[in-house]
Parts: C-alpha cells; sequence; structure tokens
C-alpha cells in the first residue's frame, strides 16, 4: 500500500523506521507537527519524526491544522491507501479522514478500551496496573473508540517509570503496526469494535496533577514518581523551591523510621521522607535550576534541621 505516515515525537520513530523497511508497503509522505522553539536559545526545531523522514528522503508535511485546505489537497494528490498514526498529536477532520481508502490506524498504547487519551502509559502507572499492551485501531470521530485490528501486551516491571514502559512499547508496537499494515492489504485482518465495558480514561498529565501528596501512602507517592517521570516530572516544595522527584524507594516498616508525613530524616548515606504510610528514601532529585543528583549529596548541600519538612 501507499501509506502517508503521520506522527510527531521520538517514540513514534521505531514504527516509522518499520514500514520504511517493509518490502510490502512505501511511505510516500509523512505528516507531523510544526516546528516547536526548543532549548535555551528557544530556537525552531523539527519533529523527531520529521527529522528521520528527511533523512530516508520523505516528503513532510507540516500543516498548522490537519484540516488546513492546502495540506487536504496535497494529501488528495498523494492518495494514500493507508494512514497509520503514532502519537501525531492533533485531532484529524473528517475531511482528512475520508482521503485514504483504507482510513487512518493508530497504534494506541493501552489494551483498548482502557486508557483512552492523550497519556494510557503515564495512567497505567499511576493506577497500579501489572499489565498493559498496544492497540491498532481504525481512527473515527470518538476518542481512541474505534474498532480494533490487533493488540500486543506488556507487563508492567515494579520499578518501570513511564518513560521506561512507553520505550518497550513503542518498539514492540512498531511492529504491531506493520503487521496490521500487512493484513489490511491483504485482507486477512478485519477491525472488531470495542467493547461497551472497561472503558477508563487518560487525559494529559499536568503539572499539578504530579505535585505529591505526603499525606498518600508510600505505594501511592512512588507511583506518582514513576508514572510521571521522565514528563512532566513528580514534584514538591522545599524552603518555598520546587524538587523534582526522580527516584524514589519505599522503606519498609520494620526499618524503624516513624516519620510524619512530609517529615524529613537524613543519615550519612541516605534522606528518608514520611507519607501517610511508611517512609521513603529520596534517590534522585533535581532542585530549581541545578542538575539531577543523588538524594543525599541534595541532603548534605542544603544541611536540613532536625524537625524540617517538604512540602505544604
Amino acid at each position: 500500500m501507499r501509506l502517508v505516515f503521520a506522527g510527531t515525537p521520538e517514540v513514534a520513530v521505531p514504527a516509522l523506521d518499520a514500514l520504511i523497511a517493509s518490502d510490502q508497503h512505501e511511505v510516500v509522505a509523512v505528516v507531523t507537527r510544526p516546528d516547536a522553539p526548543a532549548g535555551r536559545g528557544r530556537r525552531l526545531v523539527a519533529s523527531p519524526v520529521a527529522e528521520r523522514a528527511e533523512e530516508a528522503g520523505i516528503e513532510v508535511l507540516k500543516p498548522a491544522k490537519p484540516g488546513d485546505p492546502e495540506f487536504l489537497a496535497r494529501l488528495r494528490e498523494i492518495a494514500p491507501d493507508c494512514c497509520p498514526v503514532v502519537a501525531y498529536g492533533a485531532l484529524l477532520p473528517q475531511s482528512a479522514l475520508d482521503v485514504p481508502a483504507k482510513g487512518w490506524v493508530n497504534l494506541h498504547f493501552s489494551l483498548l478500551p482502557a486508557w483512552r487519551g492523550a497519556a494510557p502509559v503515564q495512567h497505567a502507572v499511576l493506577a497500579g496496573d501489572e499489565v498493559t499492551g498496544a492497540s491498532t485501531f481504525q481512527i473515527e470521530k470518538g476518542l481512541d473508540s474505534g474498532p480494533v485490528f490487533g493488540v500486543l501486551t506488556e507487563e508492567i516491571r515494579p520499578t518501570d517509570t513511564a518513560g521506561d514502559l512507553l520505550t518497550r512499547l513503542a518498539f514492540a508496537g512498531a511492529g504491531l503496526l506493520a503487521a496490521t499494515m500487512d493484513g489490511i492489504q491483504d485482507g486477512t485482518l478485519h477491525a472488531v469494535p470495542q467493547p461497551a465495558e472497561g472503558v477508563s480514561l487518560a487525559p494529559k498529565i499536568e503539572v499539578e496533577d504530579a505535585r505529591v501528596d505526603w499525606a498518600a501512602p508510600a505505594l501511592r507517592v512512588e507511583r506518582v514518581v514513576r508514572g510521571c517521570a521522565p514528563a512532566p516530572g513528580a514534584w514538591t516544595l522545599f524552603r518555598g523551591e520546587r524538587l523534582k522527584l526522580m527516584a524514589t524507594a519505599s522503606v519498609g516498616q520494620d526499618a524503624g523510621l516513624h516519620l510524619a508525613p512530609g517529615e524529613l530524616a537524613v543519615t550519612k548515606k541516605a534522606v528518608y521522607v514520611g507519607t501517610g504510610s511508611h517512609a521513603v528514601e529520596l534517590l534522585w532529585v533535581q532542585p530549581q535550576g541545578k542538575k539531577p543528583m543523588k538524594g543525599a549529596d541534595w541532603a548534605r548541600g542544603v544541611r536540613i534541621e532536625a524537625g524540617e519538612v517538604i512540602g505544604e
């Protein structure tokens, strides 16, 4: 099939590579979000998908909106058979959905109908799910509600951050998307409607959502830290400034640490914080305006006083 691939961030690149490498299909163009300011200089930078497509000599389309008349006219000229999508980042209007004969097929990083929305991997970690996966489905006007072509499952490991899990799913999902394209082409694969039961939503994780509540149990604190890594990053306040929490570890209740929620305790090699249940150790933190550092090094540098607290 003639394919137009739509995607933007680094997590979409493995799927693009898999389709470029396929001898069954031809990626004739790529659709991605417009260049965005990045870095300290805030200069405009092309998306990872755009950079990969340009390396491969593939035409790159960067519409401000996928409903722009100029973009739609070019898409009709290209006349793709199908448009595979991975994390494109914009809603597709019906005028765009109608162009390819076999529609737009999305690779979504959850076991649909669970975790429909922008942040399925983060929400799976936050919720304490033990298993997640990826699904390919036909895009329709509803939010991730279209019929499903195929799925794969992936175990969520106890120490997984959202970033760790998303990386594994990106590479496993690339094979699923390529296989879905093969099945659509040869007619062996047919989409099945999603069940009405089991729907859950995964909206974008905002910065305020990543703020740690030290009155919550240690298990919840750990999930927030892992589920919000690497972005937007779990955080708390210390002496009025934001402190990013990059990695924590739960301390057993038999460790002899009896700390109130948010109360700090420092030893020569570690720093601990009380929660609503038992303490957690701050393994890696990032003070405002500084580089990441070990929690113990941070604690020595700021000279934490007896009884000092973190958070509110």
